[in-house]
């Protein structure tokens, strides 16, 4: 195993590499994405229902299955990488965005109002910034699970630690070929824990301390 990685040591970093920097892009693409749809359906009941019931429905789909859908109209490469891996980020940081924007109270927002803040200042200033400690665990729990789903992406030829396991899945017997189904899942868990200590760091930095639990 040492041999493996001493050997290949610039291969396996430069794949972990373009595996974290696939998972967070697409975070990032998906936050915003999560944060503009809740702000949109947030105060409108039957809309919230609506988003967070798709939101349901798109987390049993299996991504496996997701990544051969998305061959078809993007082909192959990190288009459909990108794709996959920014709609199921989504799913939870959505589900999240929309509780915490809803547990604002709107008493809050009326004294915002009242004093004369605009609809958009009230919601840049004061409803995001209560809601973001909820967004911010939805963010967490979408990047731990959408690492993972970044390796499946390689089905695809995506970016990142996937071709590494599947290269060995397709070899086993071989020589080699379990150390690269080891190295490949090792080292995504080991850059979900690296992500995750970030957005800890992150949270600690972005929420305000007044509401910091």
């Amino acid at each position: 195993m040492w041999d493996f990685i001493s050997d290949r040591w610039q291969q396996i970093a430069f794949a972990g590499y373009q595996h974290f920097s696939l998972v967070v892009q697409c975070l990032i693409l998906a936050t915003v994405i999560a944060v503009i749809i809740a702000i949109l359906t947030a105060r409108i009941p039957w809309l919230a229902s609506m988003a967070n019931g798709i939101s349901a429905v798109g987390l049993t789909i299996p991504s496996f299955a997701m990544i051969g859908l998305m061959i078809g109209p993007f082909g192959f490469g990190p288009r459909p990488a990108v794709v996959v891996v920014t709609f199921f980020a989504v799913l939870p940081i959505l589900r999240n965005a929309i509780v915490g924007l809803q547990g604002v109270p709107v008493e809050t927002i009326e004294a915002a109002r009242g004093i004369g803040m605009s609809r958009f200042r009230t919601l840049a200033t004061v409803e995001l910034p209560m809601a973001w400690p909820v967004i911010m665990s939805g963010i967490r729990i979408s990047g731990q699970m959408v690492m993972g789903i970044a390796a499946v992406a390689a089905y695809a030829l995506g970016p990142g630690l996937g071709s590494f396991i599947f290269d060995g899945l397709a070899r086993l017997g071989g020589a080699n070929a379990l150390n690269q189904v080891v190295v490949g899942t090792v080292t995504v868990v080991l850059l979900a824990v690296v992500l995750d200590l970030i957005l800890i760091v992150v949270s600690r930095l972005t929420i305000r301390k007044g509401i910091r639990a």
